[in-house]
């Protein structure tokens, strides 16, 4: 690894190398989430509501399989960091060849299973009714851009793991950016409905791995690989797949969540609920962008400074981490609670889906202040490569709790039950993972320092 990123992150004072870090990949999530935050109005007021409610349906298949990408591009990135910091910058390129291999193999796979079986995933993602038309139109064309995807979440891990977060934030940026302007000319002025938003995501893919080719390919990357590099290496596959596993895992969990909310709101509440919840889940996306950028300044933070056995400053960016990201979530749920209404019709001027939305958008964000708890404590344990803990605290969130509580509650509270399932599992996961962080902090962190 490059010296003057060594002393950086193993010398500059932790708040402000944590801001540092940070920054960038608040500002390229918010980037990100404001594209399809804006995406999501644009089509709502300009197709309707019920092309909100059918992008939502088709967002856990593109969803997951971007997700594979954002996997293996983490997996990979703690393997190239530490082989970086050990000087082999061969195993690095290897690792990185490796990746793009295995993003190749495993989207176009996936594209091939989601076009076959497209008659009865939609239907089974929640595509019903008046939905059905709108979400396979939607479904086929960005399908067709799910391997571009899967390369872009892969590479921009990359990037970062390189010690380099600004071009990792341009990376967020240009597809975003693309995305809203390419919607404009494809819905506003072309009319072309729903195709014309499948194609302006799917091009903004594009645009991304662009990118992400010149950089690699530039001066700017250590990681200039030849075609060696792609052949497959076993050792350096189990290392990606230990600690992808464990992002892959909370992605495939989101996916099910979606999938099964759509379903469970569809047969209680019907379309208009449907709709609510895709008003929410980009919300969700959005609001959190500050907490997520300190979850994502962190990691490299603290998988670094473990690997140097300095466990006091692995102790101080969990606390100044934990600070920083609990105050961000206290602002953030302040300014949902008070601004819902004048936040929610933004989105669409159905008066069905302005009655239901506050009241749900204020019990799902309930618990947010005490987030940064589980994110914190979850990507500590994938910082320092224990990829068990990481995996079973990051499906606390939603996979063991929420997804129980979503199947338990609507039967008897309908609708309402859906809700505040978000707030109850978000409560209990946050109380284990944060008995897993201080146990892990006053066992191994400290008797290790003595």
């Amino acid at each position: 690894m490059p010296k003057d990123r060594a002393a950086k992150l193993g010398q500059m004072p932790i708040p402000k190398l944590l801001i540092q870090q940070a920054v960038p990949a608040a500002i390229g999530i918010l980037v990100m989430s404001l594209n399809i935050l804006i995406d999501t109005v644009f089509v709502g007021q300009w197709i309707g509501a019920n092309a909100i409610a059918a992008i939502n349906v088709v967002l856990p298949v593109s969803f997951f399989i971007g997700a594979l990408g954002m996997a293996i591009g983490i997996g990979g990135s703690s393997v190239i960091s530490r082989a970086l910091g050990n000087k082999n910058l061969d195993k690095a390129l290897l690792t990185f060849g490796n990746q793009l291999t295995l993003t190749l193999i495993f989207t176009v796979s996936f594209v091939i299973l989601g076009l076959y079986f497209i008659e009865t995933l939609i239907p089974l993602f929640g595509g019903k009714g008046a939905l059905y038309e709108p979400a396979k139109i939607y479904y086929t064309i960005v399908l067709y851009g799910v391997p571009v995807l899967g390369f872009c979440m892969m590479g921009n891990n990359v990037v970062r793991a390189e010690g380099k977060p600004r071009y990792a934030m341009y990376a967020m940026m240009l597809p975003s950016i693309s995305n809203l302007s390419l919607d404009i000319l494809f819905i506003y002025i072309f009319n072309w409905g729903m195709a014309g938003a499948a194609w302006a995501t799917t091009i903004s893919y594009g645009v991304c791995a662009l990118y992400l080719v010149y950089f690699f390919r530039s001066k700017n990357s250590e990681l200039q690989i030849s075609f060696k590099h792609f052949i497959l290496d076993l050792g350096i596959v189990r290392q990606i797949g230990a600690l992808g596993s464990v992002t892959l895992a909370r992605q495939a969990v989101v996916s099910v969540v979606v999938l099964l909310v759509n379903t469970i709101l569809y047969d209680f509440g019907g379309e208009t609920t449907v709709a609510v919840y895709a008003i929410i889940s980009r919300t969700l996306m959005f609001a959190l962008f500050p907490v997520l950028g300190i979850t994502q300044g962190f990691l490299p933070i603290a998988g670094y400074n473990y690997g140097a056995q300095d466990y006091q400053r692995v102790r101080e960016v969990i606390k100044t981490a934990l600070l920083y990201a609990t105050t961000m979530a206290c602002i953030i749920s302040m300014l949902i609670f008070i601004f819902t209404e004048s936040f929610v019709s933004i989105f669409t001027d159905d008066a069905a889906v302005l009655n239901q939305t506050p009241n749900a958008l204020r019990w799902v964000f309930a618990a947010t202040p005490i987030i940064g708890i589980q994110l914190i404590g979850a990507a500590y344990f994938q910082a320092i490569g224990k990829a068990l803990p990481a995996l079973l605290l990051t499906l606390t969130r939603q996979g063991f709790f929420l997804i129980p509580l979503i199947f338990i509650l609507p039967p008897y509270f309908g609708v309402f039950g859906v809700w505040i399932a978000f707030p109850i599992g978000e409560f209990i996961a946050t109380l284990i993972t944060g008995f897993y962080l201080l146990k892990e902090i006053k066992t191994q962190l400290d008797t290790s320092s003595h």
